[in-house]
């Protein structure tokens, strides 16, 4: 006989076994949890009006849900920045710069795809084109296979961590939380990442620097001024970009669907700038909308009302309608927007249909008593917060082996936030206690993608590599960069002020002791004469 106590175990271990199948996702957790559902209905646990919860959900919490229109704004925003050529350029600027130095490409790389990962926050484009670009020259040069492996799955990876991540706005989604706070959080540990990867190199072109040797100097075509200027034509716009989408979100100016809708027409602006079919008149005009743009960002700074400053935008925007107006008449950046539209829309899809999947399960978890059922199982672990910190991080990574980053957020994480908002709240307090340990998931999830042999960016780098990079050397290449990101989830754990650093500190007030004392004021007194007769 099947008890209450014996369904939530049951309902996750029906969960796994179905996943094994290998049937999609999504339609795998709503046959789930709808078969369970009914189980539970004839077992007496609850009756039919209580699934009624699941269509209130699903229209009430996923598809009226403003903050999930940000996703399909950064998603177009990468799909266009994928294919634009801003890796190439900067890639061969940054490889450039720093070739001269021992580990030169290897930190071109690690540079390039923070920044790229700040712009366009998809990982398989990002392993795929940097591979493409960068993969030749490093063999060309003497480069370690297992470092070239490494570096490049492992700089892609980054793209989960830096803001704008699409992992992060789902995460900030499923814990309740800001998007602008938890990219706060992330700022962190993805600074401290870069620095691993970095000091990683370093190390190697000390102890071993027959793995990172330099560029030759009759390699290097750009030198001087032409050098920087090639540099900073790539940071520049990828830097205002940047701006535009977090600074305006962190500033409390735009909403991340406003920050996202904003990206998605600034990646056209910079694939335009990018083409080789860019006119002069267009070049002429995006002169005159930056300088006015800036104009208008001083003002606004003094004066927000000022004809001056409406002025000044209102010449910035017609210049960014003439820019894309440009970019339709290229023929290959239109096709290119049409790809964007078409991968936006899968992706997109995706989502909504795991999340829907994942509502049919997570009510049929909770009616059954399984939060309390995994609360209990969790507080009761040995060693406290770190212990339940440690079991977390361990069952994620081993649960990466199997399932993607979307599938962890939308299955597992709406039923162990609330157990770890209770327990992490004494640590960090509960304002941060739930971005403390979003961006730590977050850090630990970036391993999904890396550890052999299921690592979805080893197998991008496997179809993308040439013949004489062998697989073996794309596994254990991984391995060590493998174990720098397991150190980053290590140092997030022991030091929560990595995450909690930059976030807005809460006023510790207590409301009890507040006190408003309204100054009496003396009246003269009411005359209002003889009473009538």
């Amino acid at each position: 006989m099947i008890t209450l106590e014996t369904m939530p175990p049951l309902m996750f271990g029906g969960l796994v076994l179905a996943m094994l199948i290998g049937f999609p996702v999504a339609f795998t957790l709503a046959a789930v949890g709808l078969s369970f559902g009914f189980l539970a209905i004839h077992l007496g646990f609850f009756d039919l009006n209580f699934l009624q919860a699941i269509p209130g959900r699903v229209f009430g919490s996923v598809l009226s849900n403003e903050l999930l229109l940000a996703i399909p704004f950064f998603t177009f925003m990468g799909a266009i920045l994928e294919r634009c050529g801003l890796a190439e350029d900067m890639l061969d600027s940054m490889g450039q710069l720093f070739g001269p130095i021992r580990g030169g490409l290897g930190y071109s790389v690690i540079i390039v795809g923070f920044i790229l990962g700040a712009i366009t926050g998809t990982v398989a484009a990002q392993v795929i084109a940097m591979a493409l670009i960068s993969m030749p020259v490093m063999i060309r040069y003497g480069y370690n296979m297992r470092y070239i492996t490494g570096v490049l799955a492992a700089s892609g990876t980054i793209t989960q961590l830096v803001p704008p991540s699409l992992v992060l706005i789902v995460l900030a989604d499923q814990l309740g939380k800001s998007v602008g706070d938890m990219y706060l959080g992330a700022w962190g540990p993805s600074v401290f990442q870069i620095l691993l990867f970095a000091g990683y190199t370093f190390l190697l072109s000390i102890f071993k620097p027959s793995h990172v040797p330099p560029v030759p100097k009759d390699a290097r075509t750009l030198t001087g001024w032409a050098l920087w200027k090639k540099c900073l034509l790539g940071i520049i716009p990828s830097a205002v970009l940047i701006f535009v989408v977090l600074g305006t979100m962190m500033m409390g100016l735009a909403t991340p669907t406003e920050a996202g809708a904003m990206g998605a027409v600034g990646a056209i602006v910079l694939a335009a700038i990018h083409s080789k079919d860019f006119s002069t008149t267009g070049r002429k005009v995006l002169i005159i909308g930056a300088i006015t743009g800036g104009i208008g960002t001083i003002i606004g700074m003094f004066v927000t009302d000022g004809l001056i400053f409406k002025l000044a935008f209102a010449v910035t925007y017609l210049a960014v309608l003439w820019i894309c107006l440009e970019a339709v008449r290229i023929p290959e950046l239109r096709n290119l927007i049409k790809q964007g539209y078409e991968t936006t829309m899968r992706i997109t899809t995706m989502v909504v249909f795991i999340l829907i999947g994942s509502t049919c399960f997570s009510v049929v978890f909770l009616g059954v008593s399984g939060g309390v059922w995994l609360e209990h199982l969790l507080t009761s672990l040995p060693g406290g917060v770190w212990g339940f910190l440690i079991f977390i991080n361990l069952f994620i990574f081993f649960l990466a082996f199997f399932l993607d980053f979307f599938e962890i957020a939308f299955i597992i994480l709406p039923m162990i936030a609330p157990i770890a908002q209770k327990i992490l709240a004494p640590v960090v307090g509960p304002d941060a206690a739930l971005i403390w340990f979003g961006v730590m998931l977050c850090v630990n999830m970036q391993t999904s993608f890396m550890h052999p042999p299921f690592g979805f960016a080893l197998f991008y780098l496997r179809g993308v590599a040439p013949k004489e990079v062998k697989s073996s050397d794309i596994y254990w290449g991984a391995l060590p960069w493998v174990g720098l990101q397991a150190i980053m989830v290590a140092l997030v754990i022991a030091f929560p002020v990595t995450v909690t650093g930059l976030l807005d500190k809460p006023l510790n007030v207590d409301l009890n002791q507040i006190k408003i004392d309204i100054p009496q004021m003396d009246l003269p007194p009411l005359d209002f004469g003889p009473p009538t007769k």
